[in-house]
C-alpha cells in the first residue's frame, strides 16, 4: 500500500508538471499559429522566439492586484475558478498515456490511477465524462456570484451550451464502446492495436476513427462546445458581454479559469487520441533499449494529442462565431439526432456480425 502511495504521488507530481507546461505553452503556441494566420509575428520579445512569455504572463497574473466585486457573494466567487481548475486537473488523472513501464524491480502503468504492478480503473471513461460534467458548476457560479448581469448572461449561456453538448459528446462514444465492449480506456486502445484485414487494408490500423468517422465528428464539435471555443465562444463573447462569466475576476482567479479552459483542451484531445486514433500504440524500434522502448509510445500518445490541440487553434483562426440561437438549434436538432443514429446503426451492425 505504501509503495502504491509514494508511485502515485510522483507520477502525479511529473504528470501535473507537464500539464501545467503544456498549458503554458499551449496559450504560446496558439498566439504563434493564429499570429502567422492573420500575418503577424506572435510573442517574440521575451526569450528567444518568446519561449519565456507564458512565465511572463504567469508573473503579471501573480501580481495584478486582486479585486473583488463589493456586492459579489465573496465565498462562492472564491470557489467558482477553484471547482473549473480542480476539476480539470482531476480529469487527467484517469488517462493513461503508455503501457507499463519497469524501473528496477517496480512496476508500473502509464497512468495516474494504475497500480504498481500496471492495470486500471475499468470505468475509467465512465468517471472522466462525471468529472467533466460538474465543471458547469464552476462557470455557473461564477457568473451568479459576481452579480454583474454580464457574467450572469455568460453563465446562462455556457450552462445550457455545456449541458446541451454533454449529452451528444457523451452518446457519440457509445459507438466505440459496443465496439470495444469495455469502458476501461486501456482496454479500448488495446482494441485498436491491431491491422484491419483485406487484400488492400492490410495496411491500414483499427483505429475507431474509420467505422466511427461521424461519431468523431460529433466528438469534435461538441468537444469544441464542452470547452468554450471558437466557433462556439458564445459564453464569453467579448463582443456582447465584454469577457462573459469571467468579466469580474482579475489577477490569479482569471487565470485559473484561463489554465481550466486550456486543461480541458489537452483532456479532450487525450480521450481523442484513445478513443479514435489508437492511444499510443505507434511503430517502435525493437533495437533500443528497455526503458525507451517503453517510452516511445509516450511520443506517439503526445504526438497525437498535439495534433488535436494544433486543429484546435486552426479552427479559432478559421471560423467565425455563431449566433447563440445557431449553437443551440445545432445542438439539438443536428447533432443529436446524429449521435442517436449512429448508435442505433452501430448496435444493429454488432449484433448481425456477432
Amino acid at each position: 500500500m505504501l509503495t502504491y502511495i509514494i508511485i502515485a504521488a510522483i507520477k502525479s507530481a511529473l504528470v501535473l508538471f507537464v500539464l501545467l507546461t503544456a498549458v503554458a505553452y499551449t496559450v504560446w503556441l496558439e498566439r504563434k499559429v493564429v499570429g502567422r494566420m492573420q500575418n503577424r509575428w506572435g510573442p517574440t520579445r521575451v526569450g528567444p522566439f518568446g519561449l519565456l512569455q507564458p512565465l511572463a504572463d504567469g508573473l503579471k497574473f501573480i501580481l495584478k492586484e486582486d479585486l473583488t466585486p463589493p456586492t459579489a457573494h465573496e465565498l462562492l466567487f472564491l470557489l467558482a475558478p477553484l471547482i473549473s481548475v480542480v476539476l480539470a486537473l482531476t480529469a487527467i488523472s484517469v488517462i493513461p498515456f503508455g503501457g507499463n513501464i519497469t524501473i528496477g524491480r517496480w512496476t508500473t502503468s502509464l497512468e495516474i490511477t494504475g497500480g504498481p504492478a500496471g492495470g486500471d480503473i475499468n470505468i475509467a471513461l465512465l468517471i472522466l465524462l462525471g468529472v467533466t460534467s460538474i465543471a458547469v458548476y464552476g462557470v455557473a457560479l461564477a457568473g451568479w456570484s459576481s452579480n454583474s448581469k454580464y457574467s450572469l448572461l455568460g453563465a446562462l449561456r455556457a450552462s445550457a451550451q455545456m449541458i446541451s453538448y454533454e449529452l451528444s459528446l457523451g452518446l457519440s462514444l457509445v459507438g466505440v464502446l459496443l465496439l470495444a465492449g469495455s469502458l476501461s480506456l486501456r482496454d479500448i486502445v488495446n482494441a485498436q492495436s491491431t491491422r484491419v484485414h483485406g487484400a488492400y487494408l492490410g495496411y491500414l490500423p483499427h483505429w475507431y476513427i474509420f467505422p466511427q468517422f461521424i461519431a468523431f465528428f460529433i466528438y469534435l464539435i461538441s468537444a469544441y462546445a464542452e470547452t468554450n471555443r471558437i466557433p462556439f465562444d458564445l459564453p464569453e463573447a467579448e463582443t456582447e458581454l465584454v469577457a462573459g462569466y469571467h468579466t469580474e475576476y482579475s489577477s490569479m482567479k482569471f487565470a485559473m479559469f484561463f489554465m481550466a479552459e486550456y486543461a480541458n483542451m489537452v483532456t479532450v484531445a487525450s480521450v481523442a487520441t484513445l478513443l479514435f486514433f489508437g492511444g499510443w500504440h505507434g511503430p517502435v524500434p525493437h533495437s533500443l533499449p528497455p526503458i525507451l522502448q517503453a517510452l516511445v509510445p509516450v511520443f506517439w500518445f503526445c504526438l497525437k494529442v498535439f495534433f488535436f490541440i494544433f486543429v484546435y487553434i486552426w479552427v479559432r483562426g478559421t471560423l467565425p462565431r455563431f449566433r447563440y440561437d445557431q449553437l443551440m438549434a445545432f445542438g439539438w436538432k443536428v447533432l443529436l439526432p446524429l449521435a442517436i443514429a449512429n448508435i442505433i446503426v452501430t448496435s444493429l451492425i454488432v449484433a448481425l456480425i456477432s
